[in-house]
């Protein structure tokens, strides 16, 4: 099973984000976007790949050890990662969010699954492009500045996720865990 560990949205959040996309979505001469459908928008604290059932058990339990108090979030611009054809709504890394990703990843590492080497980049996936089109990502960045004006949300809890294969993408929690 594919997992990673992140903070679900608020409805919301959802509905705000869902407005801004339609806006975004109006926007002349877009690329031939896939966009990812509100109900797999979340906030990705740490990708795990592939785990096995052992592993499964043993990230489940790890995360119930992870403690902390509830985190503020705040929008940030529009934004695209150019190489991975990826659109996204930024999200501004507070210390206390980047204090709970690094503390997933702690407890992720002893089940025997590495981070990600990359900084942590908060976001939420709105669209990916097909195999053309990376490069009009900075046009559709420039059209949508300042719609990502969502209102900043309290996150107080994250779950475990797991992607199953298929289009469109399909997460499944698989359990959640409160802040203490």
């Amino acid at each position: 099973m594919r997992l990673f560990v992140a903070i679900p949205l608020p409805e919301q959040t959802t509905a705000e984000i869902h407005q801004i996309v339609g806006r975004i979505r109006l926007a002349p001469g877009l690329p031939n976007l896939r966009w990812s459908p509100p109900e797999s928008w979340h906030i990705t604290l740490q990708f795990l790949g592939t785990a096995t059932p052992e592993q499964y058990a043993c990230l489940a339990d790890r995360l119930r050890s992870v403690h902390a108090a509830t985190v503020r979030i705040a929008p940030d611009e529009i934004g695209a990662f150019q190489s991975a054809g990826v659109l996204y709504a930024g999200l501004k890394p507070s210390p206390e969010l980047t204090a709970l990703q690094k503390r997933i990843t702690a407890a992720t590492a002893l089940c025997g699954l590495s981070a990600e080497e990359r900084p942590y980049h908060p976001h939420i996936t709105l669209a990916r492009t097909r195999s053309t089109g990376r490069r009009e990502l900075s046009a559709i960045v420039k059209v949508s500045g300042g719609l990502n004006r969502f209102q900043a949300l309290t996150a107080s809890e994250f779950a475990l996720y797991e992607s199953v294969p298929g289009a469109p993408a399909c997460y499944v929690i698989r359990e959640r865990f409160a802040f203490a």
